[in-house]
């Protein structure tokens, strides 16, 4: 019997950083191989960052992708750590007759002793979806298992764990110790529900333990949780990695094979316990995945600091503690805009928001610059109340030029779902951190921060009338959303069937909604396509997000016959 040291290293890649990724595979090898690692698994396409999209279609992205692996297998050699077998994911343009003739492939290699020593490359590669793939398997076509040091090892990538057909059908056979399933799996508020069930029958079929490591960090809508996790036959885990971090997870395999072995590495003669993560609740992840992934579009791309419109209501309050725990207070920018309509306490409660959370704030009254508008045009009606909106966008966009802040946008997936924002106003901004998170979450998010605040001994982070006041946009005198939403927590129900579970308009009623308040919903969402097409981009934490799982045509008339 073998014991083998295998480490999982959940770890956040950026996309086409292919010399950034590659040293950050190195390093992490090397803090494995301290830890007594024989074996290290990375995620999947961790050498270029995950989705790459439209980089797939460029051939010299292509070959620069794998000649990486050739150029991680030497320098890992060079740096004493060549005797570790390294599983990295990437992208590979081999193999393209049998494959189909696509161009480029979602690859695993094996890396041995400065060599590849094999390659399972299975998948024609995602572009515009996260799992928009053609997939294509034919059995002894690829290595699927190899005996490393007497473990009879599985390989794996991501939604093969998903089929019950093809590798998954084929390992089964094939008398396991042990399966590494790489994966870039995002994050949504399901995820949990269905991703240990999912890894725990898997295991439990191959009769063999399941090591499935996964992505961390967020890639312009997308945020990955990691929860890398490893899971025995009869359903143990017995490692599991936090959510939303970094990690290293280490974890002793027993192997039975009797196979000649294809690549010998030390059996080791102490034995380590791996670590269980507690999983995190519903709120608290949804919370983290919003810092994570607003985090990593400021700093990936660039930016030094975020500006956004404190207007004291619930969005930019939560949006603006977002973003001083994903980056700092010191590099958050709060702006308050107010116009003739705005009520005294909103004023204070953005200055108490700004006070609480310890950021940068200032005040821009907007009455001087919407007059010459209002006076010229003579303005009235709608036209006079988006003015103000417009008006405030133009003031951060200007701030923005000025001291190059991104500019956060405050809307909520509520407001985004039917048009309840004004375009070229509350809209401008290149980052939306609560676009997929609807209003009633809002809350819940507030007074989950304000819960965290308080268990640190502080006063709180959100004004506690921010969060009970009704919503409003204090474009008119006594304007409260409700003049032309429904109840929030109606319009949240109503919303969850007709987008997130795309119900008919009769399923909607059945379930006890008035056909009038569904009809003109339904009309609602329909009709505000086109400015969520223009709207900004916003982590993603549900499966049916605007921009990605969910486009209507612009253009269309729907009709029926009979």
């Amino acid at each position: 019997m073998s014991r083998i040291r295998f480490a999982l290293a959940q770890v956040n890649p950026i996309v086409g950083d292919l010399a950034g990724n590659s040293a950050l595979v190195i390093d992490r090898v090397r803090q494995a191989g301290a830890r007594g690692a024989a074996v290290v698994a990375f995620p999947e396409m961790v050498l270029t960052g995950y989705p790459v999209e439209d980089l797939a279609a460029h051939d010299d992205f292509v070959a620069a992708a794998h000649r990486a692996y050739d150029a991680v297998a030497r320098n890992l050699a060079n740096a004493g750590l060549g005797d570790i077998v390294v599983i990295v994911g990437g992208l590979s343009p081999a193999a393209q007759q049998e494959m189909g003739g696509a161009r480029a492939h979602n690859s695993l290699s094996v890396i041995h002793r400065g060599a590849v020593r094999a390659t399972y490359a299975k998948h024609h590669l995602p572009t515009y979806s996260v799992f928009d793939e053609e997939r294509v398997f034919v059995p002894g076509n690829a290595v699927l298992s190899l005996n490393v040091g007497g473990v009879h090892t599985g390989l794996l990538i991501c939604e093969d764990l998903w089929r019950d057909e093809g590798p998954v059908a084929e390992l089964s056979t094939r008398n396991l110790d042990a399966v590494v399933v790489i994966n870039a799996s995002p994050f949504d508020r399901t995820k949990d529900d269905v991703r240990l069930p999912l890894v725990t029958r898997r295991a439990a079929e191959m009769g063999a333990t399941v090591m499935y490591v996964n992505l961390v960090g967020g890639q312009d809508d997308l945020v990955f949780d990691g929860d890398s996790m490893v899971v025995t036959p009869g359903g143990a885990v017995v490692a599991r990695a936090p959510q939303f971090s970094e990690d290293l997870l280490v974890i002793d395999i027993e192997g039975h094979a009797d196979s000649p072995v294809d690549i010998d590495v030390p059996s080791r003669p102490d034995t380590v316990t791996g670590v269980v993560a507690t999983p995190q609740s519903d709120v608290e992840s949804v919370w983290n995945a919003l810092v994570l992934g607003t985090r990593d579009y400021i700093e990936k791309n660039g930016f030094a600091s975020v500006a956004l419109g404190l207007s004291g209501g619930i969005d930019s309050a939560v949006v603006a503690a977002i973003a001083c725990d994903a980056i700092g207070a010191d590099r958050v920018y709060g702006v308050s805009m107010p116009s003739q309509w705005s009520s005294e306490h909103s004023q204070d409660d953005a200055r108490d928001l700004a006070e609480l959370l310890g950021c940068h704030y200032r005040v821009e009254p907007i009455a001087g610059l919407v007059a010459p508008f209002d006076e010229q045009l003579h303005l009235t009606g709608l036209g006079a109340e988006n003015i103000q909106a417009r008006v405030r966008g133009m003031i951060l966009m200007a701030l923005s030029n000025m001291d190059g802040h991104l500019v956060l946008t405050t809307g909520n997936k509520s407001e985004v779902a039917v048009g309840y924002c004004t375009m070229y106003g509350d809209t401008v901004g290149g980052f939306a951190p609560l676009k997929d998170v609807p209003k009633t979450v809002v809350w819940e998010l507030a007074r989950y921060r304000n819960s965290l605040a308080r268990e640190a001994g502080l006063p709180g982070a959100i004004p506690e009338n921010s969060i009970s006041k009704p919503p409003s946009a204090e474009l008119r005198p006594g304007q409260v959303d409700q003049d032309s939403l429904p109840p929030y927590d109606v319009l949240d129900a109503l919303l969850q069937l007709l987008v997130d579970e795309r119900a008919s308009i009769d399923a909607a009623v059945a379930a006890g909604f008035d056909r009038a308040l569904v009809e003109r919903i339904a009309g609602l969402v329909a009709r505000s396509e086109w400015k969520r097409r223009q709207g900004a981009i916003g982590p993603r934490i549900t499966t049916m997000a605007f921009g990605r799982e969910r486009r209507l045509p612009l253009t269309a008339r729907l009709t029926t016959i009979g």
